[in-house]
C-alpha cells in the first residue's frame, strides 16, 4: 500500500518529464528534417520517406522495448538512459549527417535505386534516435498499474508528451532556428534531455520498484484486434487530414515557416487536449469501447465541418490581411483560424488513444506491452496516413475526394466498434438486426456529412490570403492540385495571363514580369564565351526558359521543376510567351528540386539561371545559401554564368540584404541589375561568373545583329531593350558598391537558412521601392573593368549607367 503511495505521489512529476521529453523531440524533428532535407531533397517523396522513417522507428521502438526489456527493470531508470541516448544521439547525427550526405551524394540517383538510397541515408540517421523515442512511453508505463486510474494516468502522459510537442515546435520555429541555427536548437533539445534523465535518476533513487513477474497477455482481450484496427484507421486519418488540412492552410496563411510552426502547433494542442479529456473519461466509463465508437463516428462531422471552414468560410473571411504590417498580429489571426478550423477533429483524435487503451487493458497485463502495441497501431496507421495522402491521393483524387475517403474511414472504424456493441443484448435474429441498424445509421448519417464536403475554390488556390480583396479580378480558368503544390492561371481583363503557386501569382505576362524573366534568360545565355549546355531551376510560366531555349548555339537546355504539374501548365497556357520551350527536342525537363539534381549529377553548363519561389515559401531558402551558391559553381564550365532572381515586393530590406550579401560571398565579381518600374524598385538580377574576365560588350553587340540571332534581338525588344548596352545598362552595383548598404547582412547557410525566417516575416510588406532607393542611394558607379568593348560603345554603356535610363 505504501509503494502505491509512492507511486501515486510521483506520477505529476512524471507528467512533468514527459512534457520535456516531447518538447525535445520536436526540436529534435524539425532540425533532423532541415538537415535531411539539404541532403536527400524537400520534394515530396523525399519527405515522405523522411516522415515514414521518423515514425517507423517510433512504431519499432514501443513494439520492441517490452520484448527486450523486462518488468524487473525499474521504470525511471530505463526512461532515463533512453532519455540520455536520444541526447548523445542528437549530438553525434549534428555531425554525421554532411559526412552521410557526402556518401549519399556520390551514390545517388533518380528512379527505384534513387529512392533506396534516400530511404537508406533516413534510416541511418533517423532509425537510432526514434527507436529510443518510441519506447519512452511503454518504459515508463510499467510505472503504473492496468486499472482503470493507471490507464488514465498512461493517457495523461500522452498528452503531457504532446503538450511538450507543442512547446518545442513553437520553441523551435519561432526562437531557436529564427534567432540561432541547427547546432544551438540541437544543444538545448540535448539539454532538455540531459535535464530530463537527471530527475528521472533521482526519482529512480528515492524510490523502490517490484517488477511484475507474469502479466495477462494482451491476446486474452476479448475484441481487442478490432480496437488495434479502429485505433490505426484513427491515426491513418488524423494524419492524412493534417497533410491536407495544412496544404489547405498554407495557401490561406502563406506557406512561411511560421506558419507550419503554427498549424502544427494547433493539431498538437488539439491531441493533447482531447488525450487529457480521454485519460479523465477512461477511469470512470462504463464502456471505453463505445466512447472510441462515438469518437470515431465525431470525427466524421468534425472533419466534414472542417472541410466547409477550410473551403467555403474561412477564405472568404471580410479580412484584408494588408491593412497590418505587423508579423505578430497577422500570426494571431493565423492561430484563430487554424483552432477554428483543425481543434474539434484533433481532440477527437487526441481522446482515441487512451480510450484505445482502456478498450482492451485488464489487470495484470504488462502496461509496456499494452501501451506499445496501441502506440504502434496508431503510428503503423499515422505513416499509412501520411505517406498516402502526401504521394497518393490528393494526387490522384484531389482534396475533396480525399476528405470524402477519409470520412468513409472513419465511419468503418465507429462500425467496428459500435456494431458489436450493439449486438450484445441479444446473440439472436435480434442482435443481427441491431448491427444492421446501426451500421445503415452511420452510413447514413456518413453518406450526408461527405456528399456535402465542398470541391477546393479555383480562386483560393490562385489568391491564397488576398481571397477576400482580390476574388473576381480575374478569370480562373485553370486549377490543379500537383503533388508538390496546387496551381491555377488566370487570365485579366487585359488579357495578362497570371500563374499562380503558393497562393499568389509568380509569374505573369505583364511587361514588369516579362521583362524581368527575360532578362534572367538572356544575360545568362549572351555574355557567356560558351552557349551550348544551360540550366534552369524552376519551370514557373516557362518564360525564362523560354528566353534561354532561343540561343542559336544552344545544344542542350535542362529545367529542374520540382512540381510535376508546372511543365504542363507552361506548355498549355503560356507557349506563346515561351517560344512553347517545353515542346522544343533541345530540352529536357527534370521533375527534381534544383539543389537535389545538382548535387547528384555530374553536368557541367555554361550558365545556370534561377527562379525559385519566394523565399519566404518554407524550404525555398535552401536555394538561396552560401553553400548551394558554391555548388553551383562547381557545376559552371569555364567561363560560366549564373544568375538569380532577387524580389524586393512582399520582402523586407534585412531578407533582401541576406540574399544579395550571401551571393556576393560566392560570387564575389557579381553584380546586380535592376527591373524597375518607371524607376521604382520592383527586383532585381543578381549575376555571377566563376572567374573574372569581363563582360565582353562588343560580343553580345555583334551577336545580337547577326542574323541567326534575330529571335532573340525580338524577344528584347519586346521588353524594351533594342541592345546589349540598353540590356547592360540596368546595372546597379557590385559588391564594392554595396558594401555600405550590406554591412552587417546576415548570410544564409545551409545551418542556419536565415533567410526563411528574415522573410517570413514579410508578407504584407509593400516596401520594393524604398529598399531600391536605399540600395542605389550609396551611389551607382560605372565599373571600370567589368565590361569590355572599343570606346564608344563603352562610353554609350557609361552615360546610360550613371543617367539611370533603364533603371
Amino acid at each position: 500500500m505504501n509503494g502505491t503511495n509512492v507511486k501515486q505521489r510521483y506520477l505529476p512529476f512524471l507528467l512533468f518529464l514527459f512534457v520535456g521529453s516531447g518538447c525535445a523531440a520536436l526540436i529534435y524533428e524539425i532540425v533532423w528534417f532541415q538537415l535531411l532535407e539539404l541532403v536527400i531533397g524537400s520534394s515530396a517523396v523525399s519527405m515522405g520517406v523522411l516522415l515514414g522513417t521518423f515514425m517507423g522507428g517510433m512504431c519499432l521502438g514501443s513494439l520492441l522495448l517490452p520484448r527486450f526489456i523486462g518488468r524487473s527493470q525499474h521504470p525511471l531508470r530505463v526512461y532515463a538512459f533512453m532519455e540520455l541516448g536520444i541526447g548523445v544521439i542528437g549530438l553525434i547525427l549534428l555531425f554525421v549527417m554532411p559526412v552521410v550526405g557526402g556518401v549519399y551524394t556520390a551514390w545517388a540517383g533518380s528512379g527505384f535505386f534513387g529512392m533506396l538510397v534516400r530511404g537508406l541515408v533516413a534510416a541511418i540517421c533517423l532509425l537510432p534516435p526514434t527507436l529510443l523515442m518510441g519506447a519512452t512511453l511503454p518504459a515508463m508505463s510499467r510505472w503504473v498499474e492496468t486499472t482503470p486510474n493507471g490507464i488514465s494516468w498512461l493517457g495523461f502522459f500522452y498528452g503531457g508528451n504532446i503538450a511538450g510537442a507543442v512547446i518545442g515546435s513553437l520553441l523551435a520555429g519561432f526562437y531557436l532556428l529564427r534567432v540561432h541555427d541547427i547546432a544551438i536548437a540541437t544543444f538545448v533539445a540535448a539539454g532538455i534531455n540531459v535535464a530530463v534523465a537527471l530527475l528521472s535518476l533521482l526519482m529512480a533513487s528515492r524510490t523502490s520498484y517490484e517488477g511484475a513477474t507474469s502479466s495477462v497477455p494482451a491476446s486474452t482481450t476479448s475484441g481487442a484486434k478490432a480496437v488495434y484496427v479502429t485505433i490505426a484507421l484513427s491515426g491513418m486519418t488524423a494524419l492524412a487530414a493534417e497533410v491536407i488540412w495544412t496544404r489547405l492552410l498554407s495557401l490561406l496563411f502563406g506557406a512561411t515557416v511560421y506558419a507550419f510552426s503554427l498549424i502544427l502547433a494547433v493539431f498538437l494542442m488539439g491531441l493533447g487536449i482531447g488525450s487529457s479529456v480521454g485519460s479523465a473519461l477512461g477511469r470512470n466509463i462504463k464502456s471505453p469501447r463505445m466512447a472510441l465508437g462515438f469518437c470515431q463516428f465525431l470525427l466524421c462531422a468534425a472533419m466534414a465541418w472542417a472541410s466547409y471552414v477550410l473551403t467555403n468560410s474561412l477564405p472568404y473571411w471580410p479580412i484584408d490581411v494588408t491593412l497590418s504590417s505587423d508579423p505578430w498580429i497577422k500570426l494571431q489571426l493565423d492561430m484563430v483560424r487554424a483552432i477554428w478550423a483543425m481543434l474539434p477533429a484533433a481532440i477527437l483524435w487526441g481522446a482515441s488513444f487512451p480510450l484505445a487503451l482502456s478498450s482492451i487493458a485488464r489487470e495484470g497485463q504488462d502496461p509496456g506491452k499494452l501501451v506499445g502495441g496501441v502506440y504502434a497501431a496508431n503510428t503503423v496507421g499515422a505513416i499509412v496516413g501520411s505517406m498516402t495522402a502526401s504521394l497518393m491521393l490528393v494526387y490522384f483524387f484531389g482534396t475533396q475526394h480525399s476528405q470524402q475517403f477519409l470520412i468513409a474511414l472513419s465511419a468503418l472504424s465507429a462500425m467496428l466498434m459500435l456494431a458489436p456493441l450493439a449486438a450484445e443484448d441479444d446473440a439472436g435474429s435480434k442482435g443481427k438486426m441491431n448491427v444492421v441498424v446501426t451500421a445503415l445509421l452511420i452510413a447514413i448519417a456518413v453518406g450526408m456529412l461527405a456528399y456535402r464536403v465542398p470541391p477546393v475554390p479555383n480562386a483560393l488556390v490562385a489568391y491564397g490570403r488576398f481571397l477576400p480583396t482580390r476574388n473576381g479580378q480575374g478569370d480562373v480558368f485553370f486549377m490543379g492540385e500537383g503533388l508538390q503544390a496546387s496551381v491555377a492561371v488566370s487570365r485579366l481583363s487585359n488579357g495578362t495571363l497570371n500563374y499562380h503557386n503558393a497562393g499568389k501569382v509568380q509569374a505573369s505576362s505583364d511587361p514588369a514580369d516579362m521583362r524581368l524573366q527575360r532578362m534572367l534568360g538572356h544575360l545568362t545565355t549572351l555574355i557567356p564565351d560558351n552557349q551550348e549546355t544551360f540550366m534552369v531551376i524552376g519551370c514557373g510560366a516557362g518564360v525564362t526558359a523560354g528566353a534561354v531555349s532561343i540561343e542559336p548555339k544552344l545544344k542542350s537546355e535542362t529545367i529542374v521543376e520540382i512540381e510535376p504539374l508546372v511543365p504542363r501548365v507552361a506548355s498549355e497556357y503560356f507557349g506563346e510567351h515561351n517560344y512553347n520551350v517545353i515542346r522544343n527536342p533541345k530540352v529536357n525537363v527534370v521533375i527534381d528540386d534544383g539543389r537535389h539534381f545538382l548535387m547528384t549529377t555530374k553536368q557541367k553548363f555554361d550558365g545556370i539561371t534561377s527562379d525559385p519561389l519566394d523565399p519566404w515559401v518554407k524550404g525555398a531558402a535552401m536555394l538561396y545559401t552560401r553553400e548551394f551558391f558554391e555548388l553551383v559553381k562547381e557545376h559552371l564550365n569555364p567561363g560560366g554564368v549564373v544568375t538569380l532572381f532577387v524580389q524586393f515586393y512582399e520582402s523586407n530590406e534585412d531578407a533582401v540584404k541576406s540574399e544579395i550579401a550571401t551571393f556576393f560571398e560566392a560570387f564575389p565579381n557579381g553584380a546586380v541589375f535592376a527591373n524597375t518600374i518607371q524607376g521604382s524598385g520592383y527586383d532585381v538580377v543578381l549575376f555571377g561568373q566563376n572567374d573574372d574576365r569581363p563582360i565582353d560588350v562588343d560580343r553580345m553587340n555583334q551577336r545580337l545583329s547577326s542574323p541567326e540571332y534575330a529571335q532573340v534581338a525580338q524577344s528584347l525588344r519586346e521588353i524594351g531593350f533594342y541592345s546589349a548596352v540598353d540590356l547592360l545598362a540596368t546595372f546597379a552595383g557590385r559588391p564594392t558598391d554595396l558594401q555600405g548598404w550590406l554591412k552587417n547582412a546576415a548570410i544564409n547557410r545551409d545551418r542556419n537558412l536565415r533567410l526563411q525566417y528574415l522573410a517570413g516575416m514579410s508578407l504584407n510588406l509593400y516596401q520594393a521601392d524604398p529598399i531600391y532607393q536605399n540600395m542605389i542611394s550609396y551611389g551607382v558607379k560605372y565599373p571600370q573593368s567589368f565590361f569590355t568593348g572599343s570606346p564608344n560603345i563603352l562610353d554609350s554603356l557609361r552615360l546610360a549607367i550613371d543617367t539611370a535610363q533603364f533603371r
